[in-house]
């Protein structure tokens, strides 16, 4: 009768270990499903040109495509970059609005870039075009941006002066692109909207030569990463 006894008591205690054991076991606790933040998909619309585009560098090599690694990095697995790229070598502020009017873009994008202007100076386009056409992609990139003129980031031309195709005329060109740039800043600045000058950069293509992309003309992938140390800090700022 005492054996007996003996083994009901030692079942017992083995049942009770057993018990705290799946009470404690980690593989049950549903709340690891909620330690991980759930990624967020954000929207990055670029609008453009050839310098948007990236004419002669990689399509990785490009600013946007750069500038999201950058966000994807900076904020590791709390956000996705989603990109959508309007621009191609060649366009003036009247391509680009054309272009954008057949793509049907959405109003849904958490950062929009717009550099646009170069092939008006180029293509010897009335000043006054840009005039009125500038401001009406300004204006189009805020309401893409959620209606939010605060996630727009309106960049520079850069100067093709300062390269082996416009050296010889360096000193038109140069000058005819500060204007460009001259009065978008000073719409931006009159309309409380960011712009960015990475100008500068391109001015050290003749000096610094691994600025230019092998065509001599456009910048290479070494310069537009330097246009993205510029707008990372900015578009960080803008997404938090």
């Amino acid at each position: 009768m005492k054996k007996v006894i003996f083994i009901v008591f030692i079942i017992t205690i083995l049942s009770c270990f057993t018990s705290k054991e799946l009470v404690s076991n980690p593989d049950t606790n549903t709340d690891d499903e909620n330690t991980n933040p759930k990624e967020t998909t954000l929207n990055i619309l670029s609008l453009g040109d050839s310098y948007t585009v990236g004419h002669s560098v990689c399509k990785t090599c490009r600013f946007p495509e750069q500038l999201k690694q950058s966000l994807n990095s900076s904020f590791d697995t709390q956000y996705m970059f989603d990109l959508k790229v309007i621009a191609q070598t060649g366009w003036t502020t009247t391509n680009l609005i054309n272009a954008i009017a057949s793509e049907n873009i959405t109003n849904n994008n958490d950062l929009v870039t717009l550099l646009i202007g170069v092939n008006n100076q180029y293509q010897g386009k009335p000043f006054s075009l840009y005039e009125t056409e500038f401001p009406e992609l300004v204006q189009t990139a805020i309401t893409a941006a959620n209606g939010d003129k605060s996630n727009v980031v309106v960049v520079s031309i850069p100067d093709y002066g300062y390269t082996p195709f416009g050296q010889k005329n360096m000193e038109t060109i140069s000058s005819e692109i500060d204007a460009y740039n001259n009065f978008a800043e000073t719409y931006c600045e009159q309309n409380n909207i960011t712009y960015l000058y990475i100008t500068d950069i391109t001015r050290q293509g003749l000096e610094n030569t691994a600025l230019v992309a092998s065509d001599g003309l456009h910048p290479s992938e070494l310069a537009y990463a330097k246009f993205v140390e510029r707008i990372l800090p900015l578009a960080i700022e803008k997404i938090e």
